[in-house]
């Protein structure tokens, strides 16, 4: 009675992995062939042994025939196994081990298995490995013993080459290849004595069942492993990505700041002053970091004024002056086709806006004026400040603070002029101005 309920947990068992083996997705179309070739191998060979061991003796002419027939299957299948499991050490070295060629041995061992079905056919006309006598009882033959030539000698094989390749196998995989090549080497021990034991069925249905659950927790691991390096690779070549992008915008901002000779690293420094702004209002370092970008590139529009204009060293006529003033409105147009951010367009268009609505180029007024724009004018007003013109030099710290406090609330955001006084009271030594 136990071994019928062995019987029927092993065959439950191999049943649910012919399942998991077939709806798998995480291993290799031929791994998965595999084992699930050997598992339902393993039901048939056990279903075999039990079908000849209740038919062994019957009278019966089907039942005898059915007798003879599982007893081919139970030295077949037992050798399909073995054979299947060759092809999951081809998919194993190719795939996992990364080898080019499959190791000839394990070719050999399927040439051995191959042999070994040709002779277990010849014996069912010769009577070579068992016979039936007259009373249909089952009786081993002299040649028995060759019976297990061929899948020892296959196993071991296999045993060598895995020992062999060890360094290119997983770690985690080189023990249950080893055990299932041993195993049922030693569970066929005691069925070779004795008759009527299913040792080596119950050793093949064990190993089937250890190596699919190593196949699933190794593969498993491999996906997480090169998911995390796809990962790894995507914040390298994002990190790549945004320090192109950021030299690239240096660069677009050298060229523009060169056109005006007087006010050279005029954008570089209006960028970090909009960026120390920024952090001080308490925005996160991806925040800063665009307010940045667009505080490099809130002059692009210049790149369409004159040079004469810009370089000019006395009064701008009304002409001249409505001339510059269109580099917002240009420098939208330009910027319009970055989508991805769209703080470079309200940057660039509206960085002299006034808080007080007398600005330009559409007169916005408070909060209308989009918050980059408002950070951007404060950091741009005191750069020009802070920097040499053709006719004048940098204008002292106190006369700087005095007109920030002066424009707070007209021409510039309160908050924002305030941080910037802070940041002035703290830069004792005048820092933060043309070098």
């Amino acid at each position: 009675m136990i071994q019928e309920y062995m019987m029927c947990a092993a065959i439950g068992v191999c049943m649910t992995l012919v399942l998991f083996s077939f709806i798998t997705e995480s291993l290799s179309r031929r791994k998965k062939c595999a084992l699930f070739l050997m598992a339902l191998s393993s039901i048939m060979l056990l279903v075999s042994n039990k079908l000849v061991t209740i038919y062994n003796g019957s009278t019966n002419d089907v039942e005898y025939f059915i007798a003879r027939t599982s007893k081919f299957f139970v030295y077949f299948l037992f050798l399909a196994v073995i054979y299947m499991f060759g092809h999951y050490l081809k998919d194993l070295f190719l795939k996992d081990g990364k080898l080019e060629d499959i190791p000839k041995a394990i070719n050999i061992s399927e040439y051995v298995i191959i042999a070994g079905v040709v002779v277990l056919t010849t014996s069912q006309f010769t009577g070579l490995y068992y016979s039936y006598d007259s009373n249909h009882v089952y009786h081993r033959s002299d040649g028995f013993f060759i019976s297990y030539v061929f899948p020892v000698t296959a196993l071991m094989i296999q045993f060598v080459t895995i020992i062999k390749k060890r360094s290119r196998l997983s770690k985690r995989m080189v023990i249950p290849l080893l055990l299932f090549t041993i195993v049922p080497l030693i569970a066929s021990i005691p069925q070779f004595l004795g008759y009527g034991l299913f040792y080596t069925s119950y050793s093949i249905i064990a190993m089937v069942v250890l190596l699919y659950c190593f196949s699933i927790t190794d593969t498993n691991r491999l996906l997480k492993k090169a998911h995390e390096q796809e990962l790894e690779n995507l914040r390298r070549e994002q990190k790549n990505i945004r320090l192109m992008v950021s030299q690239t915008v240096e660069a677009l901002a050298e060229a523009i700041d060169t056109k005006d000779k007087y006010t050279n690293g005029h954008s570089r420094r209006v960028a970090e002053y909009s960026k120390m702004i920024a952090k001080c209002a308490g925005k996160t370092d991806e925040e800063c970091d665009e307010i940045y970008i667009v505080g490099l590139l809130h002059d692009v529009g210049k790149i369409g004024i004159p040079i004469k204009i810009i370089n000019k060293e006395t009064k701008l006529t009304d002409e001249e002056y409505e001339t510059i003033k269109t580099h917002t409105t240009a420098g939208k147009k330009i910027l319009s086709k970055i989508s991805m951010s769209p703080n470079l367009v309200l940057g660039a268009n509206y960085h002299h806006e006034r808080y007080d609505g007398k600005g330009y180029p559409e007169g916005k007024k408070g909060e209308d004026i989009p918050e980059v724009a408002r950070i951007i004018a404060v950091a741009d007003a005191y750069d020009a400040m802070a920097s040499k013109r053709s006719y004048r030099d940098a204008l002292p710290q106190q006369v700087i603070r005095e007109e920030l406090v002066k424009g707070s609330g007209a021409q510039f955001d309160p908050t924002f002029a305030k941080i910037m006084i802070d940041l002035i009271d703290s830069d004792t030594e005048y820092q933060l101005k043309e070098k």
